[in-house]
C-alpha cells in the first residue's frame, strides 16, 4: 500500500502483540561486543565469559563457634558429671592441650574440632570440658563454601549485588560481560518544545520518560534533540544514530500527514510491523534499517510508556544478552467493572489500596492514551487479554507494576 492509500485507509489490520513482538525479535541479532569491567562497574551486566573461583573460599579450616580448638579424641567421655580437663595453650593444639579460637578463627595446627565456649569451664590454664565432640564438629573445612575451580556463573548471567561480592571473595578484580547496549531515543514532532510552550505547542516528555526506562533496563541512552516533522530531517537523525545498537523514536508513527517515521523508515530499511492491536497505542511500528531496530512509538505519553514497555523493553533485552524477566505482579480485588475492547489487549492502569491488608485494584483509565498523570499517579496496570471482555467489580486481576521494572 503507498503512503497516500495507508493514510486514507488507516489501519485495517492490526498485529496481535504477542506475533509482532516475536516477528521483530526475530529479525534482531544480539551485538557481540565485550569489555572487562571492575566489580564495583559490573551491577546489571551479563557475563561474556563463565565465572570461574580463582580461590577457595573459605582458604582455611576455620572455627565455626566460639570456644577451644581442640583435638576430639580428648574429648571421649565429657560430660557434665564427668569433663575431661585439659590445659590451654596459645598456639598449638597437641595432646589433651586446647587453644582459644572465635567463630572465623584459622583453627590452630594439630586441632580437629572446636568446643563451644559454653561448654566449658576455665580454671587458670585448666579448661574442663562438658561436651565429647567427634571429628570436625564447629568447623568450616577450607573451601566449604566454594572451591577453587568451582564454575560460580554462566555465560549470559546477569550480575547482582550478592554476586559481585562472591566473586571478590573468590579472588576476581574484575569481570569479563558485554557492553551495554547503545540506545539512541529521538523525539519528533513539530509541537514540541522544551519549555514555555504557546498554545499548540507541548513540553516534550517522552523522550526523557523513554531515555530514563532504557537507563533502568541495562542500556546507555542518548538523548537526541527534537527533529520536526521534514523527511529529510528525520532521515538524517535516523542515519547519523545508526551506530547505536537501538533507535526509539516517539511520535509521527501513526498514518496521519504528519507520521512520516515509518515511510522515511522504509526508504532506508524495512518496517516489519505497523499496527498492533493492543491499547492505549496501536500505532506503534517496528522496523530495521542496516540491522539496526528501530522502535517507533506514538507521541501520546500513555501510549508511548505501554509500547516502550511492549517492545523496546524485549529488543534492548534481546540486542544487550540480557534476560527479560516477567513485570512483579499483586494479585488485587477489582473495585468497579473494567470494561475492554474484543480482540485487542488492554493495559488498564490502576491505584492500589488496601483493605485491612487486601489489595484492592481501583481503575484510573482504560482510555485517554495521552493523560501522563494517569500512569504517573498509578501503581501499574491490568492487561486485559484480547479474548477477554473486561473484569468485572469484584474480580481477581493482577496489577503488573512497571515502575519497579528492570
Amino acid at each position: 500500500m503507498n503512503t497516500d492509500d495507508r493514510r486514507t485507509a488507516g489501519f485495517k489490520e492490526r498485529t496481535r502483540l504477542g506475533e509482532a513482538r516475536e516477528t521483530f525479535l526475530a529479525a534482531l541479532s544480539p551485538h557481540e561486543r565485550t569489555v572487562e569491567r571492575p566489580l564495583a562497574d559490573a551491577d546489571g551486566c551479563a557475563l561474556a565469559e563463565p565465572a570461574v573461583a580463582l580461590a577457595d573460599v573459605p582458604g582455611y579450616d576455620r572455627a565455626a563457634v566460639d570456644g577451644f580448638a581442640v583435638r576430639a579424641r580428648d574429648t571421649f567421655g565429657a560430660s557434665r558429671r564427668s569433663p575431661n580437663v585439659l590445659r590451654v595453650a596459645d598456639e598449638t593444639v597437641e595432646p589433651n592441650i586446647a587453644v582459644r579460637v572465635h567463630t572465623g578463627s584459622d583453627l590452630p595446627d594439630g586441632a580437629d574440632a572446636v568446643v563451644m565456649v559454653e561448654d566449658t569451664d576455665r580454671l587458670g590454664d585448666e579448661l574442663e570440658v562438658f561436651d565429647a565432640l567427634a571429628e570436625g564438629e564447629n568447623v568450616g573445612d577450607r573451601g566449604e563454601d566454594v572451591e577453587e575451580g568451582d564454575q560460580l556463573f554462566d555465560v549470559g548471567h546477569e550480575l547482582r549485588p550478592s554476586d559481585l561480592g562472591l566473586l571478590r571473595s573468590v579472588g576476581a578484580d574484575s569481570v569479563s560481560v558485554y557492553e551495554r547496549p547503545t540506545v539512541a531515543v529521538i523525539p519528533t514532532g513539530e509541537e514540541l518544545v522544551e519549555s514555555d510552550p504557546s498554545p499548540g505547542e507541548i513540553i516534550e516528555t517522552n523522550g526523557l520518560t523513554v531515555t530514563r526506562l532504557v537507563e533502568r533496563w541495562g542500556g546507555d541512552a542518548s538523548y537526541r534533540d527534537i527533529v520536526v516533522d521534514d523527511p529529510d530531517l528525520l532521515r538524517e537523525a535516523l542515519e547519523s544514530n545508526l551506530d547505536h545498537d537501538v533507535i526509539v523514536t516517539t511520535g509521527g508513527s501513526s498514518v496521519g500527514e504528519r507520521d512520516l517515521i515509518p515511510d522515511v523508515v522504509s526508504e532506508l530499511g524495512e518496517v516489519v510491523v505497523h499496527g498492533v492491536a493492543l491499547k492505549p497505542g496501536h500505532p506503534v511500528a517496528l522496523g530495521v534499517v542496516e540491522e539496526t531496530p528501530i522502535v517507533m512509538l506514538p507521541g501520546y505519553p500513555v501510549a508511548c510508556v505501554v509500547n516502550a514497555f511492549q517492545f523496546l523493553r524485549p529488543v534492548l533485552k534481546h540486542v544487550g544478552h540480557l534476560t527479560e524477566r516477567p513485570l512483579p505482579t499483586v494479585e488485587a480485588r477489582l473495585t468497579r467493572k473494567l470494561p475492554s475492547s474484543p480482540g485487542t489487549r488492554t493495559f488498564a492502569r490502576v491505584r492500589l489500596a488496601y483493605d485491612e491488608g487486601e489489595p484492592l485494584a481501583e481503575p484510573t483509565r482504560t482510555s485517554g492514551s495521552g493523560i501522563l498523570s494517569s500512569v504517573a499517579l498509578s501503581d501499574g496496570w491490568v492487561v486485559v487479554p484480547e479474548g477477554v471482555e473486561g473484569y468485572d467489580e469484584g474480580d481477581t486481576v493482577a496489577v503488573e507494576g512497571w515502575e519497579w521494572s528492570a
